[in-house]
């Protein structure tokens, strides 16, 4: 075998390995990430049924089941979605397959052909020769030894072709046994797809009859509705009002910071004018000596202790981090987004509004803050926020609603993942917490949506 060859059958004998183990080498970061989104997908399906379990418990159609039943059939449908991606990526795996048993079918073939090669020439050498003469007729020692290493490297190149097919030949049923695991699991796949296409189709169904069910009792979503349009009023009310101390506090600190640089400024300078002059009038004489040790520059102050807006150095450094938390901060709650940023029709004509968005969990979750921040009230809405808390985060602040118990007071710092409270269940069985995200301006506060703050799952 020359020397090209030789490279050339390491090299398919180190391919042939690598796609043993990774039939497709360059698809391998898209087999994993595939694996890992189906992993999380099913752990989110299973999260949703156990929620709506909890739900359907009551016997009885609601607003909470509804979304629910939409964000798991949004999850059914991403589960198949998946399985279509699992199908295209085994195509191109099978293909890979099927390319390099085709290359290892062409070099067996050709070790094949050298090997033949070899023995008829080895049979035609011992018709007219046999290895005994060949050495024995050497005219002189030198010329028997390199005879004899002549023999011994030809027997050992035939080995080493034997070797080397029996290689191929490993790899080849290798490759075999991999392509026949790859069609097997591709019928696999199929037959999930259409199991999970019923689901989707009776998850559906159910949708189809929770809405009918909640058409018939309009009048009485409408009025739930109106009633969480009041509690939303309310709680932005107060989270206005609350805000807008806050402004007029951190206003009147920054005045304050105003008039006392500008008085310390205009002690100082008349202070400078005095020395100065008194040096003027004698130069020379003991009163300026005197005078002297007065006039030496003040020790350097710290720094002032509000900005221009009346935040402290903690304030502005804690806003500055939650603003570049955006897109990682941590969950409330463990759940799924039920209810989203805005407005929405949840019935046909019926919209609902929402400030923040609602994460539905199960009973008795405990409700953690997102960041680092301080308390600043804490309050109750009979009706439908229950109890809540608002948490500064320098000119940021976040909501936590729909409370049935809360763990903190105005004005405690809290750490990021803190327990804040316990999540309440309505009497429709829906243990949600709406969550809530507001920056400070001017004079008021602008909502934000928390689903681009929030870490993505």
């Amino acid at each position: 075998m020359n020397t090209i060859h030789r490279i050339r059958f390491i090299f398919l004998i180190l391919l042939g390995l690598l796609l043993v183990s990774s039939p497709l080498l360059f698809a391998q970061k898209s087999r994993q990430q595939l694996e890992k989104e189906k992993r999380e997908n099913l752990e989110r399906l299973q999260e949703l049924q156990g929620i709506l379990k909890q739900i359907t418990e009551q016997k009885r159609a609601s607003l909470g089941q509804l979304k629910a039943i939409k964000q798991q059939i949004n999850a059914q449908n991403r589960k198949i979605e998946l399985i279509n991606d699992d199908l295209h990526l085994m195509d191109a795996e099978l293909n890979e397959l099927q390319k390099a048993k085709v290359e290892l079918d062409n070099d067996l073939r050709k070790l094949r052909d050298e090997y033949g090669k070899m023995i008829y020439n080895s049979s035609k050498r011992n018709n007219s020769l046999n290895e005994l003469s060949f050495l024995f007729s050497a005219p002189n020692f030198n010329q028997f030894i390199i005879r004899y290493k002549y023999l011994k490297q030809y027997t050992d190149e035939r080995k080493k072709q034997v070797n080397q097919m029996k290689k191929v030949q490993s790899l080849m049923i290798a490759k075999t046994n991999s392509i026949t695991n790859k069609k097997k699991d591709q019928q696999n796949a199929l037959q999930t797809r259409i199991a999970e296409s019923k689901n989707l189709e009776q998850l559906k169904g159910e949708k189809d009859k929770v809405v009918k069910e909640l058409t018939g009792r309009e009048k009485e979503i409408i009025a739930q509705v109106a009633e969480v349009r009041k509690a939303n009023k309310q709680l932005e009310n107060a989270l206005t009002r609350m805000i807008q101390r806050e402004i007029e506090e951190r206003r009147e600190r920054a005045r304050v910071a105003v008039r006392e640089r500008a008085a310390r400024e205009k002690a100082e300078r008349e202070a400078a004018k005095a020395a100065e002059k008194a040096r003027d009038k004698d130069k020379g004489s003991e009163e300026v000596a005197k005078a002297e040790p007065e006039t030496k520059p003040e020790p350097k102050r710290e720094k002032e202790e509000f900005n221009e807006e009346g935040m402290n150095e903690e304030e502005v450094t804690l806003a500055s981090s939650f603003a570049a938390s955006k897109g990682r901060l941590a969950w409330p709650v463990p759940g799924f987004i039920s209810d989203g940023f805005g407005t929405k029709e949840i019935l046909k004509n019926v919209h609902e509004e929402n400030y923040g968005v609602d994460i539905q969990t199960k009973a008795g979750a405990q409700v953690h803050a997102v960041y680092d921040g301080v308390v600043m009230q804490v309050s109750n809405e009979p009706t439908v926020m229950k109890n809540f808390v608002f948490v500064q985060h320098g000119d940021f602040y976040t909501v936590y609603a729909k409370l049935k118990s809360v763990n903190v007071r105005p004005g405690q710092k809290l750490k990021a993942r803190e327990v804040i409270g316990i999540v309440a269940t309505d009497g429709e069985g829906v243990s949600e917490v709406n969550f809530q995200i507001w920056k400070e301006s001017k004079n008021t506060a602008n909502r934000l949506n928390p689903e681009s703050w929030l870490r993505p799952r």
